[in-house]
């Protein structure tokens, strides 16, 4: 892959990154905010169900950020191969990886034969 392609690939990872950061943040601090410690009891729960839901709502929220999070982490590792010059290259197989399948999931680390095989 040529250089002027990979900065154009690290400046759409760069960007991800810069907006995953910022969803991760505004769901970690809505999962973890605690009602009524203001001092405003009309915000807590009055029935058993609704405490329920509330700690669903939680935990998923915070599902969701470990997911976000395994994200960044894969988006740091393809900044870090655009750096190496080795962007663009299946890290099992060395084979190219399709330009089609970087547009659609630009921090892919593996070719869709390689990908398919670790799936299964």
């Amino acid at each position: 892959m040529k250089k002027a392609d990979m900065q154009v690939y690290k400046q759409r990872l760069l960007a991800l990154r810069a907006r995953l950061r910022g969803d991760v943040s505004a769901m970690a601090d809505a999962a973890l905010r605690k009602s009524g410690l203001e001092g405003d009891n009309s915000s807590m729960p009055i029935h058993m169900a609704e405490l329920g839901s509330e700690n669903y709502e939680q935990e998923f929220t915070l599902s969701l950020v470990a997911t976000e999070e395994d994200t960044l982490q894969q988006i740091d590792a393809a900044i870090s191969r655009v750096d190496q010059g080795t962007f663009g290259k299946c890290v099992e197989c060395d084979g190219v990886i399709p330009k089609t399948r970087l547009n659609a999931i630009p921090f892919a680390p593996m070719c869709i034969k390689c990908a398919e095989k670790f799936e299964s």
